[in-house]
């Protein structure tokens, strides 16, 4: 595997009065369909309407900014619409093949900030998922001829061509003022929702930071993307010690805030990436290499998805090290140290977690 892996920022591809989508391309970041992965960033400015569409991937939402989004989504083999309320910290599961709009109900200047990670083995490019609207310049509705159109909903071919030509806008849409959207359901909201950001910490580490995990067996709904989440907040030079995927599966960090370095290592122990990463970049790590990240003095966030619902992450550094686990002899000549200075090494790990403070 000959991959440059450097982390990458999205490219945009649409911007408009109700907002912006951004991508990463597999063309540009060829890790993407290898390890079949892909993001998006989707921004909705006050008002602003993501047309109803649906993917040819699984994906998890995230919401980094906003308080006012409202989702709507009607999963597959299902005839109910559900409307559910959005706000910064929200972590919401895309089905496979579910339909969805997405909105900014707020009339003030705060935008509503998603990024959609997701697992694309079954997309039409690999690394990228493909989005395909109802309506509108790019929609299905459209491009159906009038002649099919008028016969599906029995229709003279001029109540089908308003129908599948009045709207004219591709992917976000900016609503007039006055229009009343659908009102969330807040009874169902907690089975399809989870705010990981107001979640208890797995980890909380006093100058290290906060792991979160968020796997099916706490938030059932994640069974139906195949995702799991974790979510880490790096106090300022604090360390995300190494660790590694023991099945076989990619892991997915995108950086929600502030900046560090983050080094992977690879076959025959390359270290093939050391770099600075920050805000806004995502970093594809393949399949059993290894990786750790050290904040800047800012600190960083980033989150991160893996596929299947209990991820199994392997840990070098801390009291659930594999180092811990294996005999003395067979640390010492594997390492090829003393007993003495093989038990000093263990016992550095007794007390930690995958979360490291600076040292003093």
């Amino acid at each position: 595997m000959d991959f440059d892996l450097s982390p990458r920022s999205a490219q945009q591809l649409f911007e408009g009065e109700a907002g912006s989508y951004h991508t990463w391309s597999s063309s540009e970041f060829p890790l993407l369909a290898e390890e079949k992965v892909g993001a998006g960033r989707l921004v909705l400015q006050p008002r602003g309407f993501a047309l109803p569409h649906y993917s040819d991937s699984s994906k998890i939402g995230y919401v980094l900014q906003g308080s006012d989004g409202i989702v709507g989504m009607v999963l597959p083999n299902s005839s109910e619409e559900v409307v559910l309320r959005l706000k910064k910290g929200d972590v919401i599961p895309v089905p496979l093949g579910a339909l969805s709009w997405w909105y900014n109900n707020g009339d003030h200047s705060e935008e509503v900030v998603v990024v959609f990670l997701g697992e694309t083995s079954k997309a039409h490019i690999p690394g990228e998922i493909t989005y395909f609207f109802l309506s509108g310049g790019q929609g299905i509705m459209g491009g159906f001829s009038t002649e099919f159109i008028s016969r599906a909903y029995k229709m003279n071919e001029k109540e089908a061509s308003k129908l599948a030509k009045s709207q004219t806008g591709i992917l976000l849409i900016k609503l007039e003022p006055g229009i009343r959207m659908p009102h969330p359901n807040m009874e169902i909201v907690e089975k399809m929702v989870y705010n990981i950001d107001a979640a208890l910490p797995d980890v909380d580490v006093r100058g290290g930071g906060v792991f979160k995990a968020l796997t099916a067996a706490r938030f059932p709904f994640l069974e139906e993307a195949g995702l799991s989440v974790n979510r880490v907040k790096l106090e300022a030079n604090a360390m995300y010690s190494p660790s590694y995927t023991a099945d076989g599966t990619f892991q997915v960090f995108y950086v929600a805030r502030g900046s560090g370095r983050v080094q992977v290592v690879g076959i025959g122990g390359k270290r093939v990436l050391d770099t600075r990463i920050q805000a806004g970049q995502l970093l594809v790590v393949p399949r059993f290499f290894a990786v750790a990240h050290i904040a800047d003095g800012e600190g960083m966030e980033f989150v991160s998805i893996l596929p299947g619902t209990s991820p199994a992450i392997e840990e070098f550094a801390s009291k659930k090290s594999v180092w811990n686990a294996l005999s003395p002899i067979v640390s010492q000549v594997a390492l090829s140290v003393t007993p003495e200075f093989e038990e000093f090494f263990k016992s550095k790990m007794q007390k930690t977690t995958i979360l490291i403070p600076p040292t003093k």
